[in-house]
């Protein structure tokens, strides 16, 4: 570690009282829920112990865990959901603590191998580059530019199209890299961010990379990641942990993967190899299989749409008995003529080729009593995928016996006023019902004035969300609550139908600027919303990790109580174990998950002191089902309302001074 300071330093002098951060930010007042929680993270890394911990909006979690796992002396991995707390970690947080408060660390922030550029592979493209549009081509000069003279590699410093195809020729993957063996290994991107990383005390990462490093490493096939060694990791966002890891832990076929296959198989030997005519024909054998068993998929599993899934079962799978065996068969042609050769583009041809042969054979035979097999069609990418049913085990066996110190954090942990749903999800518990390891849990509530500063307002007028025309009927409320505030509204979603009919209802009589999600890149709505007044009609990623302070967002307008949908295969899976054990899959799983998601998007309203608005929850279950009061209680004590008269005069209203944080 090279952490020093001029003067003997701790969490409390740097964060406590006329502290160092008080004094470096004249505008900073001391936050008490923020020493509370830096001095719980602070006894995890001392005691080497596990902690929960829940910190409301506003708290300054960062900080409370950035400077204890400084403090410690030992290699921290930070790992967030979004993009945008990693940037406002790297690029924000740390500097101030090493520029303000004189502290003196290495940090390195580390995305997948997807977002560099892969100097060997770009060699080859540069050849014979091949784009999939003449749009696409005109980005190419300044591609080219730009790789001569990057230091990092990354994706992000250009401003190419989301949707820029070639990039998968140009970048690799953990799958697809050749490791040691590239040419280009000493000098490759990636190679150089991990040797940063050696170096480093913090690793700033997010949830998907970290736990695709775990997967690689506790797969037993493979020894190195991307992350080098580290003694402890603090989990931000943790709320969406289970998610991630569940990708990761389980194994996923399509027709995307069989195709980079085959065409990365053309592409490891030159023309003029006496090899090359075999393994081209090859290729051709295993297109051909896998474009017979994606073509016959949708109509035998029962895929209606380009965005549906459908669980997988050995009777379904047993209708693709036939092209599944000819995928199999011709990537396991391909593994015998490649296997043994010298070429590391070879040896890695080898070695996907019969990684996906296993997994088709365990998508096929659909068995593992632990594992949810399901179908998905994604536009023109159909994935064969199976993922563990509980990620609880996996972390237990994958990640708890290495590690002493783990700290979990989010503004959504415990469901109503408990930590137990979040700590099960986790494999905190074991099956005879005690923690694995030394766990504490810590609550710190968030520092804004909610009654001042916020308003739920509950309608009972509506119809059930289940019924039919509620949602002719909530476009007609979201009309009258935008009047209120002038637009400045989110208008949340919790399916995509809804969403474009609300949208198809109600955005052609606003007077502000109507915004759809999908039809612009997330960032760019974002910009187009905090510059006028609009109304964002979205779903999904927008009901967490958004922020948009001040005047700009001044109403939150949810359709229903957010269900995961029993229709989902791995919810379905979920619940059907819980009842295998004689559990209450609604009581246990499905109602606490609904409370965390219902509080990250009444997250998305008030984001500082002097933010004030409304909160509108449209569906009528949670003021008149028994089970509304665990929403209410789980939710920040606002002013609650029921009519928009009253709603109206309280907005537009003399504004109350809100109480000061301290």
């Amino acid at each position: 570690m090279s952490l020093s300071v001029s003067t003997p330093v701790s969490v409390d002098s740097l964060l406590g009282p006329g502290g160092a951060l008080e004094v470096a930010l004249p505008a900073y007042e001391h936050r008490p829920e923020q020493l509370q929680m830096a001095r719980a993270v602070e006894r995890a890394f001392t005691e080497r112990s596990y902690l929960l911990a829940e910190a409301g909006t506003g708290t300054g979690k960062t900080l409370a865990y950035l400077v204890p796992a400084l403090l410690s002396g030992r290699r921290v991995v930070v790992s967030t959901a979004t993009k945008t707390l990693q940037d406002q970690i790297f690029f924000k947080d740390l500097p101030l603590l090493r520029e303000k408060m004189g502290l003196r660390f290495e940090a390195a922030y580390l995305k997948g191998r997807s977002n560099y550029l892969c100097l060997h592979r770009y060699d080859a493209f540069s050849k014979e580059p091949q784009f999939g549009s003449r749009e696409e081509s005109r980005y190419w000069p300044k591609l080219k530019a730009w790789a001569e003279e990057t230091d990092t590699g990354d994706r992000s410093e250009l401003d190419l199209p989301e949707s820029f195809s070639a990039w998968s020729r140009l970048s690799t993957t953990s799958e697809t890299c050749v490791g040691t063996k590239c040419p280009q290994y000493e000098t490759c991107f990636v190679t150089r961010m991990r040797k940063r990383a050696e170096q480093a005390d913090l690793l700033v990462v997010n949830h998907h990379l970290f736990f695709a490093d775990l997967a690689l490493r506790s797969s037993g096939k493979r020894t190195e990641g991307v992350l080098p060694w580290y003694e402890a990791v603090i989990f931000d966002e943790a709320h969406a942990l289970e998610d991630a890891a569940s990708g990761h832990f389980g194994c996923s076929v399509s027709n995307y993967r069989l195709e980079e296959l085959a065409r990365d198989a053309v592409a490891s030997l030159k023309e003029d190899d006496a090899r090359h005519a075999m393994l081209r024909a090859l290729a051709a054998r295993l297109r051909a299989g896998a474009d017979a068993l994606f073509a016959q998929a949708p109509r035998a599993l029962g895929l209606t749409n380009q965005e549906s899934s459908v669980a997988l079962r050995p009777e379904v799978m047993a209708k693709l008995a036939t092209p599944l065996e000819g995928a199999r068969d011709a990537l396991a042609a391909l593994s015998a003529f490649t296997v043994g050769e010298r070429e590391p583009e070879l040896a890695a041809i080898t070695r996907r080729a019969d990684e996906m042969e296993e997994q088709l054979s365990f998508l096929e035979k659909a068995e593992s009593a632990d594992h949810v097999y399901w179908a998905e069609q994604r536009g023109k990418g159909l994935f064969l995928r199976a993922s563990p049913i509980d990620v609880a085990k996996e972390l237990r066996e994958r990640m708890y016996g290495a590690l002493d110190t783990v700290v979990y954090t989010s503004a959504t942990l415990a469901a109503d006023s408990r930590f137990d749903f979040f700590a099960n999800r986790m494999g905190l518990y074991g099956e005879d019902g005690q923690t694995v390891t030394k766990v504490r849990t810590l609550a710190v509530p968030s520092p804004f004035d909610y009654p001042s500063q916020a308003a739920l307002y509950l309608p009972t007028h509506l119809p059930d969300p289940t019924a039919p025309g509620f949602i002719e009927e909530a476009a007609e409320e979201i009309h009258r609550l935008c009047e209120v505030t002038g637009g400045r509204a989110f208008v949340l979603f919790t399916s995509l139908r809804n969403m474009v009919r609300a949208y198809e209802l109600v955005a052609p009589r606003l007077p502000y600027q109507a915004l759809l999600q999908g039809e612009r890149p997330k960032q760019q709505l974002l910009e187009a919303f905090r510059e006028t007044p609009s109304v964002l009609f979205a779903a999904h990623s927008f009901w967490e990790g958004v922020d948009v302070p001040g005047d700009a967002l001044s109403l939150v307008i949810i359709d229903r109580l957010p269900f995961a949908s029993p229709g989902d295969p791995l919810v379905a899976a979920r619940i059907r174990q819980l009842q295998q054990r004689g559990e209450e899959p609604f009581e246990l799983y499905q109602l606490p998950h609904a409370a965390l998601a219902l509080r990250q998007g009444f997250g998305r309203l008030i984001r500082t002191q002097a933010d004030r608005g409304i909160v509108a929850m449209l569906d009528r279950r949670i003021v008149t089902k028994a089970y509304g009061r665990v929403f209410l209680d789980s939710l920040p004590p606002a002013r609650r309302m029921d009519d928009v008269v009253s709603l109206s005069r309280w907005f537009n209203g003399p504004v109350r001074p809100v109480r000061t944080i301290r």
